[in-house]
């Protein structure tokens, strides 16, 4: 992940099955800067507001079979070379709470894991979901992801969808409407940084409970893996996947706090005015909708 990170890497355990635990430099990252936001707090080009998407144009249908599969495999080697020019210390990372767990996140300054003494007023895991990131290590040290802080790596990831639509899903138990949500919104550099010297960031290429899900503990693994996980956005991969960090985050890493409404926002900026903390918060309801696409 970031060079930090894989500087300061020291040497681990063999890798399980399940594991992808390969060492090595990853590079250095630039680009992620607040600057870089519009006046809603948000990226540049994600605001549907600040940065309307063009009409799309009339598809055009190729002459033939052949050129169709050509010019496949020609957009197949462009994303792939896209990716791995990609600048993931700007990946931004998610983590999706409920308004009223925010008070006591930010009277203890930290976004803590679930066996590090998280505590949620409103817990949205189901028995099962939260027994089974109890269980499931994602090394061979016998780390569970139960012991990490769960980001996601888009805000339209399956399991936020869920509640968007009011959707069964069975790694969840909440009636509360997504308006009573927040996103809290980093980066996979920021996070890095934090934790240089430390070994405690993993990526999975799924729900980090799925059976089949792989676990990338080295800084160089992790690289690939989100380069894998971007070189294909229409996979729904990146969707299910997630960005781990070993027990807690503290709150100063968050750059924005995403929110519904106006009411939101409110709620939001008075636990703020009462907190350490003057974190930036952006109305995107988009993220919010139950139209899922």
């Amino acid at each position: 992940m970031a060079a930090a990170v894989a500087e300061a890497e020291g040497k681990r355990s063999a890798p399980n099955a399940r594991t992808v635990d390969t060492r090595g430099l990853s590079h250095a990252y630039e680009g992620f800067h607040l600057s870089d936001e519009c006046r809603h707090g948000l990226a540049n080009g994600v605001c549907d507001a600040c940065f309307p998407k063009a009409r799309p144009e009339a598809p055009v249908t190729p002459p033939s079979t052949r050129a169709s599969r050509a010019r496949t495999a020609t957009l197949s080697r462009k994303a792939a070379a896209e990716a791995s020019e990609l600048d993931l210390g700007a990946q931004r990372v998610y983590h999706v709470t409920h308004l009223d767990n925010l008070a006591g996140i930010l009277a203890d300054g930290l976004l803590k894991a679930d066996t590090a003494g998280a505590g949620p007023a409103v817990d949205i895991s189901s028995p099962h979901a939260r027994e089974a990131r109890r269980t499931i290590t994602v090394d061979d040290e016998g780390n569970a992801v139960a012991d990490y802080v769960p980001f996601f790596l888009s805000p339209t990831s399956t399991a936020w969808g869920s509640v968007r639509t009011a959707s069964v899903d069975p790694r969840l138990v909440t009636d509360a409407p997504a308006n009573d949500f927040v996103l809290l919104v980093s980066s996979v550099k920021a996070v890095a940084e934090a934790r240089a010297g430390e070994s405690q960031l993993v990526v999975s290429d799924r729900d980090a409970t799925h059976p089949l899900a792989r676990f990338a503990t080295a800084p160089d693994a992790g690289d690939r893996m989100l380069r894998r996980l971007n070189a294909d956005l229409d996979s729904p991969s990146i969707l299910e996947a997630e960005f781990l960090v070993k027990e807690s985050v503290p709150f100063e890493l968050v750059t924005v706090i995403t929110v519904a409404n106006d009411r939101a926002r409110n709620t939001v900026k008075e636990l703020l005015r009462g907190s350490a903390y003057n974190t930036r918060v952006a109305i995107h309801p988009p993220w919010f909708s139950g139209e899922v696409v």
